[in-house]
């Protein structure tokens, strides 16, 4: 696998996850974002791109 170079992602969430998927719901909370407008940095590797596309509604993404 490609490596990324240390590229980080910034995710904020900004939409509830009341009342979301509760798959998607699991996705926010194993990501660490417990409130709204938390913001976390995570790796920029597959995994993390694979739940970022799952909750993209959720989410606001930035490169760092």
């Amino acid at each position: 696998m490609a490596e990324n170079n240390g590229k980080m992602l910034k995710i904020t969430l900004v939409k509830s996850p009341i009342g979301a998927v509760p798959k998607h719901r699991a996705t926010v909370e194993a990501m660490g974002l417990r409130k709204l407008n938390k913001t976390i940095i995570l790796p920029d590797n597959a995994s993390t791109r694979g739940q970022i596309q799952q909750i993209s509604h959720m989410v606001k993404v930035e490169e760092v």
